[in-house]
């Protein structure tokens, strides 16, 4: 029975979430399956994997083939390379303590720069926050300031331009009035 470690989709639309699974090679995509090794989310950033590395390793001995996703992600969380590492125990190369050093160094170096990739993202979202409300203080200030002008003007006192305006509001005011007297008396005359 030929086995496949592949990507199992999860999740819902627009929003996948993964299940790395050993499963037959001949079964569906979401189908059968023979163990859950491990889950993958590329929703966060950066991608969340949590992986069996033990149990890949031994399914990796087996014969099992990952497929090209599964593979770099094998290899991302260093099944691969504990894999090649019990190898060279089998061979004689190494011995199990020098090949369990080495994967922990490997993976002390790898935590270290996905923690630095963290740290970088999360100060890189705090400027582009700071930005936005340096902005925003920018636009409320402008707007107050160009309201400030325009309440002053309200308040202050008839200037002589202001008294030519009213004036001439005033004529207008009693043109209306004797219009309206004027049609008031033709509509009297028409009764009458």
């Amino acid at each position: 029975m030929p086995v496949k470690i592949r990507l199992q989709r999860h999740g819902k639309k627009g929003k996948p979430y993964y299940w790395i699974v050993a499963a037959d090679a001949r079964s569906k995509r979401d189908g059968k399956y023979l163990e859950k090794l491990g889950a993958y989310n590329p929703n966060t950033n950066p991608a969340t994997i949590e992986l069996n590395v033990d149990g890949t390793v031994q399914w990796l001995q087996n014969g099992a083939q990952p497929t090209d996703t599964a593979k770099a992600i094998l290899s991302y969380k260093g099944a691969l390379l504990k894999n090649h590492l019990a190898g060279g125990v089998r061979k004689g190369a190494l011995t199990e303590e020098q090949a369990e050093a080495k994967f922990t160094a490997w993976l002390e170096e790898k935590e270290g720069k996905v923690g630095s990739k963290e740290e970088n993202l999360a100060k890189a979202e705090a400027d582009a926050k700071a930005k936005a409300l340096e902005a925003e203080k920018a636009v409320n200030e402008a707007r107050i300031a160009a309201a400030t002008p325009a309440v002053e003007e309200e308040v202050t006192p008839e200037t002589p331009e202001n008294v030519d305006a009213t004036e001439e509001v005033e004529a207008l005011e009693q043109a209306a009035e004797e219009g309206a007297a004027a049609a008031d008396t033709e509509v009297a005359d028409k009764k009458e």
